[in-house]
């Protein structure tokens, strides 16, 4: 048993080094990852700013407080995007053929990947931070709530990107792992607190918007942020990405399998 989880944490960090090397041969892709949000993150401060800056959504009387959580879940999501168009490249490559004639786990492919991505978003967040405050969002409950608010994004993300994982497995190119991603992010990311308040909502979209886990990070995110109130935002998020993990994990690996 012990040679068992050595070998999974062995592998599992060969495949991370793996992918983690491709980041450093191909900065681009950190740089690109990161200018998506920026420009997010800039648009919605100057165009929407203006006029919710007088609203509920401007929070110590500026609406980039209230924005920057949201964005930020916004791009771990758009970040886990990347495991599901990677394993499907991957898939399309040939890689995942050329692993499998190695005596490695089956999971650590997929794990590495997780992994490799969570730590991009890691890099992005902390760009996204450093603008922010350019933009004028500070922490107002300290540096230990800073911290949790990161690791709480983070770990959401890294629950999303077992999500888009199995739709990688599932697709049958990276175009079509894209496509898919996006179907169910979209509405999430808009339908939900990252930009405004759910009460500006018509009343049948209030319902969904509360009950959905974007809120429930979003909201999470803000309370360790600047101090709004948490209304039970981190256990409702913390059985959401416990649900995520028990499904998608073994899905994924099962999904894997089943196509190398």
């Amino acid at each position: 048993m012990a040679n068992y989880i050595l070998n999974q944490i062995t592998d599992t960090a060969a495949i991370t080094k793996r992918n983690l090397l491709r980041y450093v041969r191909l900065p681009q892709l950190i740089f690109f990852s990161a200018v998506q949000p920026i420009i997010f993150l800039t648009l919605f401060n100057f165009v929407f700013g203006g006029a919710l800056g007088s609203s509920g959504a401007a929070i110590h009387g500026k609406y980039i407080n209230y924005l920057l959580p949201g964005i930020m879940v916004q791009v771990t999501m758009f970040g886990g995007l990347q495991t599901g168009i990677g394993l499907a490249t991957d898939m399309t490559s040939g890689l995942i053929t050329r692993l499998k004639s190695l005596p490695m786990s089956r999971s650590a492919v997929l794990a590495g990947r997780t992994f490799a991505d969570s730590f991009r978003n890691i890099i992005v967040m902390a760009i996204m931070v450093g603008y922010g405050y350019i933009l004028g969002f500070k922490f107002y409950k300290g540096i230990l709530d800073a911290l949790i608010m990161l690791a709480i994004i983070l770990l959401f993300g890294y629950s999303l990107s077992w999500v888009s994982a199995f739709t990688g497995m599932k697709s049958k190119d990276p175009e079509t792992a894209q496509l898919a991603s996006f179907v169910f992010i979209f509405p999430l990311v808009f339908a939900s607190a990252a930009f405004v308040p759910v009460s500006t909502m018509p009343k049948w979209l209030q319902h969904f918007a509360n009950n959905q886990p974007i809120t429930y990070a979003v909201e999470a995110a803000r309370h360790f942020a600047i101090g709004t109130p948490l209304n039970g935002a981190l256990w409702k998020l913390i059985l959401w990405i416990i649900g995520i993990l028990l499904v998608f994990v073994p899905l994924s690996v099962y999904t894997y399998r089943k196509r190398a």
